[in-house]
């Protein structure tokens, strides 16, 4: 074979090598690229949006309006049934208020208070009241001691009344009131109608929605 030939032959196996060594590498870059795992995607990470604010309910659409009880009505209190047996309508020093007198089906009485409160946050003010031995107390214009709680006055005074249905008092007539307030904002208010004896309550606040009007009267 001439030098020539030798020369050719060389660098034919040359450029075989060469060209072998690059499809090697091009196939491992290959797999490599199928057996990685694909490249994660990462969400943006977003501001989480404000809890929604309830708008306060209104009485007489988001729920029943105690104003609206009558003599007779079947009701419920917390569930609780209740009959409405009489009203008394209360008027003093241009504030009004109403009493309702219920009997639920063990037959124990209850009172219930509906008062409208105007001004720059006007409200309802609903409280359901029981009755608390007096052991012949009258109500102090000083801070008084009832069953080992402070209460201090907030008012007092003399209304006027008219009743509606069974109450167990005139038509019409007077009653003398004196309220209440311990440190924990519990309330506490005397009555005695007509000059009687003194009778005491506590009072529950009732929350928007309490009160159900079951069945109207007749």
């Amino acid at each position: 074979m001439s030098m020539t030939s030798m020369v050719v032959l060389g660098l034919s196996i040359a450029t075989v090598l060469l060209l072998l060594g690059a499809f090697l590498a091009t196939m491992r870059q290959d797999r490599k690229g199928r057996t990685s795992a694909p490249p994660v995607e990462v969400a943006p990470i977003e501001t989480p949006l404000p809890a929604p604010v309830s708008a306060p309910g209104h009485a007489g659409t988001d729920y029943t309006d105690p104003r609206t009880i009558r003599v007779g009505d079947r009701i419920e209190v917390h569930g609780s049934p209740r009959r409405v047996l009489g009203a008394m309508f209360v008027s003093w020093q241009g504030q009004q208020w109403v009493e309702y007198l219920l009997r639920d089906s063990a037959r124990r009485f209850q009172w219930l208070s509906v008062a409208a409160h105007e001004g720059d946050t006007p409200h309802l003010e609903v409280q359901l009241w029981t009755d608390v031995p007096t052991q012949g107390m009258v109500p102090a214009k000083s801070t008084l001691v009832m069953e080992g709680v402070e209460f201090s006055p907030i008012e007092r005074g003399t209304a006027a009344f008219r009743s509606e249905g069974d109450t167990g008092h005139p038509d019409r007539g007077l009653l003398d009131f004196a309220d209440y307030r311990a440190s924990d904002g519990r309330l506490l208010s005397f009555e005695r109608i007509q000059g009687q004896s003194w009778t005491a309550s506590y009072a529950q606040p009732l929350p928007p929605g309490s009160i159900t009007i079951v069945r109207r009267a007749s």
